[in-house]
């Protein structure tokens, strides 16, 4: 505590060295300019959304790194007590002290030594947590999708960028080596023509059934949960198997999907899509659970760059999963994640530039965890940006849109607006 208190009042007593360089930066440079933790100075986060992925993945992630990063877990917010403790659990083991617990994440984000947060909370709640914690001025890793509705998702941007907090995006693939390799291959143009990018990520059973858990309704502050969405009774079911309700997660695109559409953007380096088509609806999982999330998807994008990109998810059968790239000289085959290979299949104008079947050469670079941590201290821009985050927001919002509307989605950059057609 005594190290995190005397760097902020080193920084409030140095801040008119950085008067000259403050003039001629931009405002989001020189908040994160201000905001430099000292090699030595242990980082404070906090955990906010101690569920599964809060307590099983970021912690777990972040703890791989606690010797070479110097950080300490200090804080942790949910609305369900059972959480709480077990996270806590974790900070004790490898702390060696209890963290300072919260039902609520507003109370999280008013301590003043806390210099970071993860948030992984339900879905509907990231964008209220994130503008939150950009405005308490708390470097951010935020769990995908970023958001679900285009108001909420560029007031959470602006926030971000006004505050100059570094925000990583949980779209993790794009630290993955393979990936990288991909997106370099790519960019030599050794495909030609790229027309058609797709994806079909199919499995037997929707992925929420696995998430049911036994709650004790005393356990739970379940206004806190709800947020701003209807108060009704306490359902435990609703409440553990949250993804399966489309108030509180829209189904497989923005969760499945955004990954896959983080990947386009990433490899391809394209910019927005101009117009989306969607269909989605349950045909498989009718049960007494009444899930409103939809167990199929379609949907289809165009981009600006030329090529159509298209996302499909079938939870009655799981057969048929795909990822491919198609240009005019062969097929970059992404199936596999750990093995990506480049063919000449299929290839309408190939000229033997490629021949046989070629493993994508895999190109390290350091973890999606491990980059969050080092940019704290950097004040560099992480791999997955707010900027990105945008990106795949608008996409997956065009396509909830249009099966919400059974209507085309446009999108205009300048105005940052989604429209029907």
């Amino acid at each position: 505590m005594e190290s995190t208190l005397s760097r902020r009042k080193f920084l409030g007593t140095s801040a008119l060295a950085g008067t000259a360089l403050a003039i001629s930066a931009c405002s989001s440079t020189v908040q994160s300019y201000k905001r430099i933790i000292g090699a030595n100075d242990r980082i404070s986060i906090g955990i906010i959304g101690c569920g599964n992925r809060g307590a099983n993945t970021h912690m777990p992630k972040l703890y791989e790194h606690v010797e070479s990063e110097n950080f300490e877990i200090t804080a942790l917010a949910d609305p369900w007590k059972v959480s709480r403790a077990n996270a806590n659990a974790k900070v004790n083991e490898w702390f060696g002290r209890d963290a300072r617990q919260f039902v609520s994440y507003e109370d999280l984000l008013a301590l003043d030594d806390i210099d970071a947060v993860t948030i992984a909370s339900p879905d509907h709640h990231h964008t209220t947590q994130l503008t939150a914690a950009a405005r308490a001025r708390k470097d951010v890793y935020v769990e995908k999708p970023l958001g679900m509705r285009m108001d909420r998702v560029v007031e959470a941007v602006d926030a971000v960028k006004k505050a100059g907090v570094v925000c990583q995006v949980g779209t993790q693939l794009r630290s993955k080596d393979t990936f990288v390799g991909c997106r370099d291959l790519y960019q030599t143009g050794i495909l030609g023509t790229v027309s058609r990018i797709e994806q079909c990520r199919n499995s037997e059973k929707p992925y929420w059934y696995s998430y049911f858990r036994e709650v004790n309704p005393n356990d739970v502050d379940w206004k806190e949960f709800l947020g701003d969405r209807p108060m009704r009774p306490f359902d435990p079911v609703m409440f553990s198997a949250w993804y399966g309700y489309y108030e509180f997660s829209e189904g497989p695109v923005p969760q499945w999907g955004v990954h896959y559409l983080d990947l386009v953007h990433y490899i391809t380096g394209a910019t927005f899509p101009t117009e989306c088509m969607c269909l989605q609806d349950i045909f498989t999982w009718k049960d007494e659970h009444n899930f409103t999330a939809p167990d199929h998807v379609q949907a289809m994008w165009t981009y600006p760059e030329g090529f159509m990109v298209h996302y499909s998810t079938n939870f009655g059968n799981g057969f048929g999963n795909t990822f491919k790239a198609y240009g005019d000289q062969g097929v970059l085959k992404m199936d596999h994640w750990g093995e990506p290979v480049l063919t000449a299949e299929g290839g309408s104008q190939n000229r033997g530039v490629i021949r046989g079947e070629n493993p994508v050469e895999p190109i390290e670079r350091p973890g999606h965890w491990l980059n969050w941590l080092q940019c704290i201290r950097s004040r560099e821009t992480p791999h997955a940006s707010i900027d990105a985050g945008f990106q795949h927001s608008v996409a997956s919002i065009m396509a909830t849109e249009s099966a919400r509307k059974g209507r085309k989605t446009l999108y205009d950059p300048q105005k940052r607006k989604i429209s029907f057609a």
